[in-house]
C-alpha cells in the first residue's frame, strides 16, 4: 500500500522566507507533490469536493474569498513543495538584481489551455490589471509594494518594487499573483472571466451553476504532468451535516470546514477519517469601526474586550476546535513572537471602562456575522449574551454570504461585525495584518499613524531581526487600542474518504493535482 502523504511545514521556514534577500537564486526540478507520472486505467479518478459556499467569482485577481478553486486553474511564478518551501512554478528560477529589482526566469514552452503563449507579456499584464487603481482589485494590498513590471525578453521579468520589499518571491506564490491569457482576458472582459476563466493550471474549467457547484477537468497538457484526478466537482454545501453525511454516505470524497460536534461522526467512520491541521484557520475577531461612536473611544473597545469570556466559547461553543488568541499573528507565519497578554474575562472592570467613557447603562449596536465561520450563529448569541451583562444590547444580524463579501471591503458592514483574516499561503505576518490593520485598506477600519509607519517598514526592511522587532511592537501597541475583540484562531479539520491519499496543509491550499487513489 502506498504511505499516505503527510504535510509538515518546515521548522526552517519562517527564517528562510526572507534569507537572501540580497542575492537569492532559486533553480530547482518542477514543484514537488504533481503527478508526474502518465496515469493507468485505475488511476482515472473522478472526485467531488463539498466545501461550505460557493465561489463569488473565478478571477484569481480580484477574489473576495479563499483560492482553493482557482489555485487549480492558475499557476504563480513560485509554488510550495511537499514541506512548505518554495518551489519553481511558473518561473524556472528568482534573483534580486538590487534593492528594488527581482528578476524571474520563466518557463519556456508552456501554453494556456485555450493555446494562448505563457511569457514575459502574460505576467506583466496579470500584474497591472490587478495593481491599476481603476480596478479596484480587493487583494491588491498584498503586491502594492510593487511599483512596475518589466518584460525584459519573451521568459525574462522584472519586478520593480516601491521600496526594499524581501517577500516578493512569496508573494508570487499566490493570489493575485497568478497568471492569466492577456488576449483572451482583454477579448471577454473582467466580468466574463471570471465565470469562464482560462490558466495554464493542472486543471481546465469546465462549468459553474451557480450555487451548486464548479466542474473541472484535467489539463492533459499540463507543464508539471497530468493530474491523476481526471475530474473534480466542488460542490457548494451551506449545511455542516449536510456535508458530513454526503462523505459518510459516499456522495463527496473530500469536505471542508467540518464542524465540531461532526468530528467525532467522521473519525468513528468505516470509510472516511478526519485529518486535522491546528492553528491553520482563519483568526476570528469582532472589528470595531473605530471612526464612529461609541466605538472611537479606546475605553469602550477595551471594555467590551474585557466583557468576553474567550475561554467559554472555545470549550464550550467550539468544542475545542480554536485555540483563544490575543495575536493577530499565526504561529506558523514568520514574525509571531508568542502570546501576547491581552484582556482576561472582567465585567465588573468592562462596566467600569463603559461608565468612564459616558456609558454607564450601555449602548444598542448590530453585530454581522456570516457563515464563514464554525459555529458563527452560536459564537455571535454568547458574545451578545455576554455583553448584555455589561449593560451593551446586540442585534445579532446574519449576513449572506455574498452580500457579506460586498458589504465589508467596502465599509458597508454594521459598526461591530465578524471578520476572519490570515497569512494564507505567503506564512508572514506582512499578509496577516496589513490589510486588515494599515489604514485606507479596504478591510481595515483603524487608524494609527505609528503602527501605518511600522507596517510599511517591516514590509520593505530586509533586516530580519527588525522585522521581528516591528512585529512585536504592533501588535503590543494594536492590544492596547483594542480596534477589535481579540478571540481566537480556528483548526482546520477535513473529511477525507479512505480511498484517496489526502491531507490538509497548513496554507489551505486545495492541491487536487496532488490526490491519488490509494492503492493495495
Amino acid at each position: 500500500m502506498l504511505k499516505r502523504k503527510r504535510w509538515f511545514m518546515s521548522l526552517t521556514l519562517l527564517a528562510a522566507l526572507t534569507a537572501g534577500c540580497s542575492t537569492v537564486s532559486k533553480t530547482e526540478p518542477a514543484a514537488s507533490g504533481s503527478a508526474s507520472e502518465p496515469a493507468t486505467a485505475e488511476q482515472n479518478l473522478e472526485i467531488t469536493i463539498g466545501r461550505a459556499f460557493d465561489v463569488s467569482g473565478l478571477d484569481p485577481g480580484f477574489l473576495t474569498e479563499n483560492a482553493q478553486v482557482v489555485d487549480n486553474i492558475f499557476d504563480t511564478l513560485v509554488k510550495r513543495g511537499e514541506n512548505e518551501e518554495l518551489v519553481p512554478g511558473l518561473a524556472t528560477s528568482w534573483s534580486q538584481v538590487d534593492d528594488k529589482t527581482w528578476e524571474f526566469k520563466l518557463r519556456e514552452g508552456v501554453t494556456f489551455t485555450n493555446g494562448e503563449a505563457f511569457n514575459a507579456e502574460a505576467v506583466k499584464y496579470s500584474l497591472e490589471r490587478v495593481l491599476d487603481p481603476a480596478s479596484n482589485a480587493p487583494t491588491a494590498s498584498y503586491v502594492s509594494t510593487i511599483d512596475k513590471v518589466e518584460a525584459i525578453d519573451e521568459y525574462t521579468v522584472h519586478v520593480i518594487t516601491k521600496n526594499p520589499d524581501p517577500l516578493i518571491p512569496t508573494r508570487f506564490n499566490r493570489y493575485p499573483t497568478e497568471i492569466v491569457p492577456p488576449k483572451y482576458a482583454e477579448e471577454v472582459g473582467q466580468e466574463e472571466f471570471a465565470q469562464k476563466p482560462i490558466g495554464t493550471g493542472p486543471y481546465k474549467f469546465v462549468s459553474w451553476d451557480k450555487g451548486s457547484n464548479v466542474v473541472l477537468e484535467a489539463n492533459a497538457e499540463y507543464w508539471n504532468g497530468e493530474p491523476q484526478v481526471k475530474k473534480v466537482t466542488f460542490r457548494s454545501i451551506p449545511e455542516a451535516s449536510t456535508r458530513v453525511s454526503s462523505l459518510l454516505n459516499g456522495e463527496v470524497d473530500i469536505v471542508t470546514a467540518v464542524s465540531p460536534e461532526d468530528r467525532s461522526k467522521i473519525e468513528s467512520s468505516s470509510n472516511a477519517r478526519l485529518s486535522t491541521v491546528e492553528r491553520a484557520g482563519n483568526t476570528v475577531y469582532v472589528g470595531f469601526k473605530t471612526d464612529v461612536e461609541p466605538f472611537n473611544d479606546p475605553k469602550v473597545r477595551q471594555a467590551l474586550n474585557y466583557a468576553i469570556d474567550v475561554d467559554a466559547i472555545v470549550d464550550n461553543v467550539l468544542q475545542g476546535a480554536a485555540v483563544r488568541t490575543n495575536s493577530l499573528i499565526g504561529p506558523k507565519d514568520f514574525g509571531y513572537a508568542g502570546e501576547p497578554k491581552g484582556y482576561d474575562y472582567d465585567p465588573e472592570k468592562a462596566k467600569q471602562l463603559l461608565a468612564e467613557a459616558g456609558y454607564p447603562d450601555g449602548f444598542s449596536v448590530t453585530l454581522d456575522t456570516v457563515s464563514w465561520y464554525a459555529k458563527n450563529t452560536d459564537v455571535a448569541q454568547v458574545i451578545a449574551e455576554q455583553l448584555k451583562a455589561v449593560g451593551v444590547e446586540i442585534k445579532v444580524n446574519n449576513v449572506e454570504s455574498s452580500v457579506y463579501r460586498t458589504l465589508v471591503p467596502s465599509g458597508k458592514q454594521s459598526d461591530m461585525y465578524v471578520l476572519g483574516w490570515s497569512s494564507t499561503n505567503t506564512l508572514d505576518a506582512d499578509a496577516a495584518i496589513y490589510a486588515i490593520l494599515r489604514s485606507g485598506e479596504s478591510y481595515s477600519t483603524y487608524a494609527n499613524a505609528d503602527v501605518d509607519a511600522k507596517l510599511d517598514e517591516a514590509r520593505s526592511s530586509t533586516d530580519e531581526n527588525r522585522r521581528q522587532e516591528l512585529y512585536k511592537e504592533i501588535q503590543d501597541q494594536v492590544i492596547q487600542d483594542a480596534p477589535r475583540i481579540f478571540l481566537y484562531q480556528e483548526n482546520q479539520y477535513y473529511g477525507v474518504s479512505d480511498r484517496l491519499n489526502w491531507d490538509g496543509r497548513v496554507d489551505t491550499s486545495l492541491q487536487v493535482s496532488t490526490i491519488t487513489a490509494k492503492t493495495e
